[in-house]
């Protein structure tokens, strides 16, 4: 941060105005009921949505600029010429903001649709269950179905900037035309090939450059000293689309459920399989993190600064980050309380009604 703070320190601190407005439209939204004017409890659930959105959208434009650093020059040593705009919109920022946004929505479709199937599995057979199900598949499943377009054009801008991370995703050892799509598999690090995988040739060179036959670069062509953690990214990567799949299959059947009038939100083998995909999405989240962080390695600010040099020399680190651990975790239990609560109370109103 000492280097990069006046360089990408805007969309931070954008971040942080959207969060706080997010939050004070959630305490509206939550605990507003019956206390404020109707179009105003609308309102603020929309804000939520908005600001949410834009929250997450700044964060990734910080994190794109380290994999795509812009904005500056970079001079024996030092960083000139900063331009905070022109490193807040660099070229990774779209790409990964597009697919993150669209994980994002699937992952917190399903999760929210998993949680009132586990509710409706409970007895808590109520309407607001039922919909609320219905609802938020629709945004999953849209969602899950945008996300190989989202993938494919991040994977295309990948392959130009950082083919370093590509070859590990894929555990692509040697650059070749007509380079084989990996899928699954074991990577052997010491003679650099991938047992018990399934290859389908050319289909890489065509995700990565929309081309059959070019070819794709392996990290045969890179560094040892640059080459990412294989193993590690890789298999991340290979749960991302596992995990991406899984949610497309639940989101096609249930928009053919859906399309031929089938009474299936009572079936109790739809709520087993929708309540099970509750955790999926961020499942899939986590391993698409995996992918970027790791991948990035062994860079912090991509060709710039190693993340070896970017630890912080102040004492007593580790003394601040237990204080933060203690604090988040004892935040996870106050927000599991209250959301326990608040589903008891919204029960509770059903079942009175």
């Amino acid at each position: 941060m000492q280097h990069a703070g006046p360089i990408i320190g805007m969309p931070f601190s954008l971040e942080g105005t959207a969060f706080f407005l997010e939050a004070i439209a959630l305490g509206i939204f939550l605990y507003g009921w019956d206390k404020v004017p109707k179009w105003v409890h609308w309102g603020s659930g929309l804000v939520v949505g908005i600001s949410g959105v834009l929250s997450g959208i700044f964060v990734v434009a910080a994190n794109s600029w380290m994999n795509s650093p812009s904005g500056f020059d970079f001079v024996n040593g030092q960083f000139l010429n900063i331009d905070p705009i022109a490193a807040m919109f660099n070229e990774a920022w779209f790409t990964q903001a597009l697919h993150m946004t669209f994980a994002a929505f699937a992952s917190t479709g399903f999760a929210v649709a998993g949680v009132h199937a586990i509710l409706l599995l409970r007895g808590n057979n109520f309407v607001f269950h039922k919909e609320a199900l219905k609802i938020a598949l629709i945004f999953g499943a849209i969602a899950a179905f945008a996300m190989p377009i989202t993938g494919d054009l991040a994977a295309k801008d990948v392959a130009k900037r950082q083919p370093a991370k590509l070859a590990a995703m894929e555990a692509h050892f040697h650059t070749m035309e007509n380079a084989p799509l990996i899928i699954g598999g074991i990577p052997n690090m010491e003679t650099q090939t991938v047992k018990y995988a399934l290859k389908i040739p050319g289909a890489l060179s065509f995700l990565a450059h929309g081309d059959f036959h070019s070819e794709v670069i392996g990290l045969d062509q890179i560094p040892a000293d640059e080459h990412p953690p294989v193993l590690i990214t890789h298999f991340a990567f290979q749960i991302m689309v596992g995990m991406g799949v899984l949610m497309m299959i639940i989101g096609f059947t249930y928009l053919i459920l859906r399309i031929r009038k089938r009474n299936y939100v009572d079936q109790r083998w739809w709520q087993w399989v929708v309540a099970l995909g509750t955790p999926i999405g961020f499942i899939a989240l986590e391993a698409g993190w995996t992918v970027t962080e790791v991948g990035r390695q062994p860079w912090i600010i991509y060709k710039i600064m190693r993340t070896a040099d970017a630890l912080t020399p102040m004492p007593g680190i580790k003394y601040t980050f237990l204080i933060m651990v203690c604090l988040y975790s004892f935040l996870t239990l106050v927000i599991i309380w209250l959301m326990r609560r608040h589903f008891r109370s919204i029960n509770q109103t059903y079942q009175n009604s």
